[in-house]
């Protein structure tokens, strides 16, 4: 197998790294690869920070292990090798009455990145994290196939699932589908004046998809105003979809100045009539709104942005009021601010779900934006919140460990699966995780 030297960054184009990848194309290549240089596995590159990279030295580049390997039309359940992308697992299976029960916010994610992460989708509430829904999962532990399941092992498979990747490859999974009557979704649009009652529309909705876009600039009365989206899979007609658009430069760092974010975000926010709207999409488009721009990430300029995602308890909804409070006051905000209500479900010792709310907020790659984010990840911490890691680029290993009390049992499976830590990314090590 080549290795070719790379220079890879994650989404979030702040932090980079130089390694040397290579690209399995069969599973026999993959298992020969990881008995000979036992590597990290990187997808799609989607998460956001360093949990992919792997500065200075190998990792093993999981796109073309894209393959459906089997489906039971009985049982719901389909086997697919760990690099075949969401979305498109979405677009094979819903036009015949299927679809994977947890999709997250692109349908880039492969499932392998999706189990290492236990993505949550806008359905948290009601279908709980990825890693539920997974039956089985086919692990490379230096050339050595080892099959996972919640029963038979379920120290390992909570210490996978969640994991970043430190317990081996994930080289396939078998996944329960979720029977739907189509690739439609009815799409409820409702303009929300205020915090108070954003949490009130969450708190209340019975639809089984939910998501809020929140005005990050919007202060005083206006705080927290935003859009309600609230989504059924249905069945119908499908609409001519429109061609997907490209940001081909890197923008200027005048295109997410305070005064243009403004602009922007109270042109969004009228962009739903006062009353309201509803109408039928193509399921790709309220679940992956911004797949339809390709690089998108490129708006934030060369330098790229960071993310913010923290969940805290219901009971510390106070707590991340003041935190949007503290977002609005500072004019670093982009428009890309989203809230969501979080049921109690999570697969593994890493998992980030809690039973709360989700608040995840864009910002571009400056001073004064890291200097913030610190800030914000303290009153997480304080109100007994955790960041996602699928996110982060800038936490402290003191803090993540304060935030993540599985953290140790984790750890116990990791050092058996790994004990030479051949799997450590630069996330890994920054945050210390494999540290006892």
């Amino acid at each position: 197998m080549r290795w070719k030297t790379t220079e890879y960054t994650g989404w979030g184009r702040a932090l980079r790294a130089r390694a040397d990848l290579a690209r399995p194309e069969r599973q026999s290549a993959l298992a020969a690869l990881t008995a000979k240089t036992p590597s990290p596995a990187i997808g799609q590159l989607r998460s956001y920070g360093d949990v992919a990279l792997n500065n200075g030295g190998r990792a093993i580049d999981m796109t073309r292990l894209d393959r459906i390997l089997g489906f039971d039309e009985d049982s719901g359940i389909v086997e697919v090798e760990a690099g075949v992308r969401i979305g498109d697992l979405g677009l094979a299976f819903a036009s015949r009455g299927w679809i994977a029960p947890v999709m997250p916010g692109t349908g880039f994610a492969t499932i392998g990145g999706c189990i290492a992460n236990d993505v949550h989708g806008k359905n948290h509430h009601v279908a709980g994290s990825f890693g539920q829904h997974v039956v089985e999962i086919t692990l490379l532990q230096r050339g050595r196939r080892r099959r996972l399941t919640p029963e038979r092992t379920p120290d390992l498979f909570r210490a996978t699932v969640g994991g970043l990747g430190q317990t081996g490859v994930i080289a396939s999974a078998k996944l329960r589908l979720m029977p739907c009557p189509g690739d439609m979704m009815v799409l409820t649009e409702r303009r929300i004046d205020g915090w108070d009652e954003f949490l009130a529309m969450l708190d209340s909705s019975r639809a089984n998809y939910t998501v809020g876009w929140i005005d990050a600039t919007a202060k005083g009365a206006r705080l927290g105003r935003g859009i309600l989206e609230e989504g059924e899979i249905t069945s119908g007609v499908s609409p001519s979809r429109s061609r997907a658009r490209e940001v081909p430069f890197d923008a200027p760092q005048w295109a997410l100045s305070a005064p243009v974010v403004r602009l922007f975000n109270e042109a969004y926010f009228r962009r739903v009539p006062a009353r309201g709207r509803t109408t039928v999409k193509p399921i790709s488009a309220p679940f992956f709104p911004l797949d339809k721009i390709h690089n998108w990430n490129r708006l934030y300029g060369k330098r790229g942005f960071h993310q913010f995602q923290c969940v805290v308890p219901v009971a510390e909804a106070p707590a991340l009021r003041r935190m949007l409070e503290r977002i609005a006051n500072s004019g670093l905000a982009s428009p890309l601010a989203v809230l969501k209500r979080m049921g109690e479900g999570r697969a593994g010792y890493l998992s980030f779900p809690m039973e709360g709310y989700t608040l995840a907020v864009d910002f571009p790659n400056r001073p004064a934006a890291v200097a913030l984010i610190a800030e914000l990840e303290r009153m997480t911490e304080e109100a007994g919140g955790r960041i996602y890691f699928a996110k982060d680029a800038l936490s402290s290993p003191e803090r993540v460990r304060r935030m993540y009390p599985e953290h140790e049992k984790w750890l116990k499976a990791v050092t058996r699966a790994d004990p030479d830590g051949h799997l450590i990314t630069d996330m890994v090590r920054r945050l210390k995780l494999r540290s006892a």
